[in-house]
């Protein structure tokens, strides 16, 4: 770093004076030898609450800028207002289409809540794809799970004493609207309650509804 002492005795003199000097240099000294460069945070990895739009604007009740207050991250993909759970924002365009178009096929994973006690064959049914309106679905993962360790939903659902629920969690490779909803309801279990876990590598964790965290994602 030095070539003479005199360079040496030069720049603690000044850093006596000015103590910036040093931490700065040390900084600089040791990006240079690791080869590190700063990341920039790309990522916002979001738990989108119950009842809450996924856009920024509107006064049709709540949207994201009452959670979210980072300028220039936007939604890459949408989830429904009825809907809660994971919800990725971005800032950058190249990864705003490797999330959410269909080429990259980014599975999104959902706990489900349906009513009624499903059984093997709806599940099987799920698994090889439902003839919807808009054509067949791809086939699927599904499988019956616990009820997940999770929040209490405000407000709960409506659930009949007379009927009991089951939970279920599906991993799909494409995004129609409300398609998991129309799915479980052509089997005859109605979804009461949509959580999205999962989209690709990222999952919720723990984060918890309205709470929202950064990371860095390689494009």
């Amino acid at each position: 770093m030095f070539h003479t002492q005199e360079e040496q005795r030069w720049f603690f003199r000044r850093g006596d004076r000015e103590p910036g000097i040093i931490r700065r240099a040390i900084i600089a000294g040791l990006r240079a030898i690791l080869n590190v460069k700063p990341l920039m945070k790309n990522l916002l990895i979001f738990n989108k609450p119950y009842n809450v739009l996924c856009q920024f604007s509107g006064d049709q009740g709540e949207t994201l800028r009452h959670y979210i207050s980072a300028r220039d991250f936007y939604p890459a993909g949408r989830l429904d207002k009825d809907s809660e759970g994971l919800m990725l924002l971005t800032n950058n365009g190249k990864l705003q289409n490797r999330i959410s178009h269909p080429r990259h096929k980014w599975e999104k994973s959902y706990w489900v809540q349906v009513e009624g006690e499903i059984d093997d064959g709806a599940l099987s049914q799920l698994r090889s794809g439902i003839e919807l309106k808009d054509g067949p679905t791809l086939p699927t993962t599904a499988k019956r799970i616990p009820e997940p360790d999770i929040w209490a939903r405000n407000p709960p659902i409506r659930e009949r004493k007379s009927i009991p629920t089951s939970w279920i969690q599906l991993e799909l490779s494409e995004g129609r609207n409300r398609q998991v909803r129309r799915m479980t309801a052509a089997i005859g279990f109605p979804t009461l309650r949509l959580i999205r876990c999962a989209i690709g590598p990222f999952h919720l964790d723990t984060l918890q509804p309205g709470e929202f965290s950064f990371t860095h994602y390689k494009v």
